[in-house]
């Protein structure tokens, strides 16, 4: 009202006759003093801006491993099958009692090696004592394979469990069922062993990512704590199969991708998936978890890292009989740009009994960053917030082709992990497992790269185009040796600041099989951002 008063009474001046220089000069004065006035409060609206640290939250939950002994059904044949040993590992955030979160199974006992299986968890956590509790849940997921009579791969795995806490850790016992109900002879009850280890995780809102600050401004923020260094690294690996293995001399081809997590400056543990793409029929992966040294020299620029990691694998004709594997290694990485390595390894990879055995050499190009903190000895040194999306959908290839049953639809369950370079670019990783379709065993381990426009009506809707590659094969699908493209357009339907609605269309190729399909989704998105610093 002020600035409104004084508008009018100064144009009223200003057309007044009398004094028409002297108005003149005032009005001149004013409009530079309102012009310093506005650079100042937008200096100070930017200003405030960047004070505006991101509010943490804090997302408590709990990694599980856990084994079944699953009977498995008499053959057609009347062979009666010794047990399939099942190990699960685990991820489930806490909201408040409650839990959900995902989880993949592998066969390591049996004659099954390259049982694999992918699934939802939710369920509920109650303390009966202060050192014992109940568990109840449900898992749901897909999957299948090795000959297994999955089905269509469609399963339930409900349980029932008394757990003991410890100080950091829990142990849990209890009834368990596992029934794969798509036409799957997989049906019965076992008991339940798991090893329970609670973890929290920082993070903001999505759309906090590409925010970036100083050191010195998040200095006195609930930022400024210790990171968390890790590494991803994306590597194509051979195998070349040595022994008495029905494979021997052959070299299979892998894609996949490696996690690094730090405990501290040396020590690391990791997660490594591999999935076939050449060499072999397709249908080959494997999954490992495991620990490592790393020596550093050359300023830092070259490092040496021994590993050795253990886990599931099989598929492909690769007979690992109960699937459980081995894996020593060790890698030489030298950076080549900013917190970007080129890394070589060399290894083996073996079944304890040497049963099936390779020598292992491969590349990969890894990235470093430390994820929530900022303690550095480095000055002015920035920190910029990342946006990662966990995927979790439902596709369906239609007139999927097979090579020998009639062609059907093909349906799966999968997961995709999205991390963006930007507001528009992001990498995307994602594994797959059939449900529903008669294919039971077969998966799907892709890579790639997408592009999503900014946000739009209202802020609710953004467009991406993405492109992924890689291994994938089982259950009769005709992939050829294994390597797929996967084109698709899509959009998301943001329902708040971390859940999304997220469905695409596109088209799945087998380059050296019959398989081109028209492919759709819908799934769920759940989307946060980290804070990473070099």
């Amino acid at each position: 009202m002020f600035w409104y008063l004084f508008k009018v009474k100064l144009e009223l001046a200003i057309h007044q006759p009398q004094k028409p220089l002297l108005l003149q000069f005032i009005k001149n004065k004013m409009t530079k003093i309102v012009v310093v006035l506005l650079i100042l409060c937008a200096n100070l609206s930017q200003s405030q801006e960047k004070k505006n640290i991101p509010i943490k939250n804090i997302q408590k939950g709990f990694f599980v491993v856990d084994y079944l002994s699953v009977d498995m059904p008499t053959t057609d044949e009347g062979f009666n099958e010794i047990h399939m040993g099942l190990t699960g590992i685990h991820y489930n955030a806490y909201f408040q009692k409650f839990y959900t979160g995902l989880g993949m199974y592998g066969s390591v006992r049996g004659i099954r090696g390259g049982f694999f299986t992918l699934g939802v968890n939710a369920g509920y956590k109650n303390n009966l004592t202060n050192n014992i509790f109940i568990d109840t849940g449900v898992h749901f997921g897909g999957g299948g394979g090795a000959g297994a009579p999955d089905g269509g791969g469609a399963f339930i795995l409900p349980h029932l469990d008394i757990g003991f806490e410890f100080k950091k850790f829990s142990f849990t016992t209890g009834y368990s069922y596992i029934n794969f109900f798509d036409k799957g002879a997989i049906k019965n009850q076992q008991l339940r062993f798991g090893l329970q280890i609670p973890i929290q995780f920082s993070s903001t809102s999505i759309e906090n990512s590409e925010k970036e600050f100083t050191f010195k401004e998040l200095k006195t923020s609930s930022w400024d704590q210790k990171p968390s260094r890790t590494s991803f690294m994306l590597h194509l690996n051979n195998l070349s199969v040595i022994g008495n293995s029905n494979l021997a001399g052959n070299t299979i081809r892998l894609a996949g991708f490696e996690i690094n997590s730090y405990i501290n400056k040396n020590w690391f543990y990791f997660v490594k998936f591999d999935g076939a793409y050449d060499g072999i029929r397709a249908g080959y992966m494997d999954i490992f978890l495991g620990a490592g040294y790393q020596f550093s020299f050359n300023n830092n620029n070259t490092n040496i890292l021994t590993k050795f990691g253990m886990g599931a694998g099989g598929g492909g004709g690769v007979d690992s009989q109960g699937g459980i594997l081995l894996y020593p290694d060790i890698s030489l990485e030298h950076l080549i740009l900013k917190n970007t390595y080129l890394s070589i390894n060399k290894g083996f990879m073996m079944s304890p009994n040497s049963y099936f055995k390779t020598s292992t050499f491969g590349i990969g190009l890894k990235y470093y960053s430390n994820i929530n903190g900022i303690s550095t000895t480095a000055k002015d040194t920035k920190a910029v917030f990342k946006g990662i999306e966990v995927i979790v959908k439902h596709d369906a290839y239609l007139n999927a082709q097979r090579m020998t049953n009639p062609t059907e639809n093909l349906h799966q369950i999968s997961l995709q992990l999205n991390y963006q370079l930007n507001k528009n670019i992001y990498l995307a990783g994602q594994t797959s497992f059939a449900n529903f379709g008669n294919a039971g065993a077969y998966a799907e381990g892709i890579v790639g790269v997408g592009l999503q426009s900014n946000y739009f009506m209202n802020n609710k809707i953004n467009i991406f185009l993405q492109g992924l590659a890689g291994g994938a094969g089982g259950g009769n699908i005709d992939t050829g040796e294994g390597l797929i493209l996967k084109p698709s357009l899509g959009f998301n339907y943001k329902l708040n600041k971390k859940i999304a609605l997220r469905t695409s269309a596109g088209f799945i190729k087998a380059i050296g099989g019959a398989l081109s399909s028209a492919s759709i989704n819908i799934g769920i998105s759940y989307r946060l951002s980290f804070l990473t610093s070099k």
